[in-house]
């Protein structure tokens, strides 16, 4: 059995941002930033790209990863879910003789994730036992003091917090949509929906970008050079 299994889940459809996938990001196909974070953060013994397109998969082995196989028509389609693609990921490995201890799922256009935030999620999955490891980042503005629309007008969705000030508000957060680290067994088990125990990863929301159309993806970009640009400051 080996320990670690870094899964990159990259399908090929992208009917909002045309090949979003393998896009240019700051000089490099977006894809590329996940895969050499998990290669660098050097705790990985598979670090692979699942994917049903060729093109995909050939610039997934340009960058270092491995592609074993190709999706199946299954898990290609717009109604599969994340968990389908790692669980036919774990079961194809398998088939091939391999078992792995832990998994660790990052998502194709995360540019922010680095090999120190993997290795750390790796430290804390392992130390606190959880069944996941997530980052997470805190809603900008309280969710608590948000609006709904009724028949054309606002109302409070909580009213009871009207009066409440703003730091006295319970902290929500979300998810950054970059990356979860698994015990497999827990997974497996479970069957990919875990819902407790999950021990998070705090984030800076300047390192948090949902990418689902142009306007998104310049943010992110921007982002991404400020975070860059932070780094080399920190390292002077």
């Amino acid at each position: 059995m080996k320990n670690n299994i870094a899964i990159i889940t990259a399908r090929g459809g992208s009917k909002r941002i045309p090949k979003k996938n393998i896009r240019d990001f700051c000089g490099r196909p977006i894809i590329a930033y996940a895969i050499q974070a998990a290669i660098d953060a050097g705790i990985y013994d598979t670090v692979m790209v699942s994917t049903d397109s060729e093109e995909i998969a050939q610039i997934a082995k340009q960058y270092g990863a491995e592609v074993p196989f190709l999706r199946s028509e299954k898990t290609a389609d717009d109604y599969a879910i994340t968990a389908d693609v790692l669980m036919e990921v774990l079961e194809n490995y398998n088939k091939m003789g391999e078992e792995y201890d832990f998994m660790t799922c990052i998502y194709p256009t995360a540019p922010f994730v680095t090999a120190e935030k993997l290795k750390q999620a790796m430290e804390m999955l392992k130390r606190e036992k959880a069944s996941m490891v997530m980052p997470v980042t805190a809603f900008s503005y309280p969710p608590l003091r948000g609006y709904i629309m009724k028949e054309g007008h606002l109302t409070m969705k909580w009213p009871e917090y009207y009066k409440t000030r703003s730091q006295d508000l319970e902290t929500l957060y979300h998810d950054a949509g970059q990356f979860y680290s698994y015990y497999v067994k827990d997974f497996i088990k479970k069957k990919g929906v875990i819902t407790e125990e999950i021990v998070p990863i705090i984030v800076n929301e300047m390192e948090v970008q949902d990418i689902d159309n142009e306007t998104d993806w310049k943010v992110a970009e921007l982002k991404y050079r400020f975070m860059c640009e932070n780094e080399k400051d920190l390292k002077n």
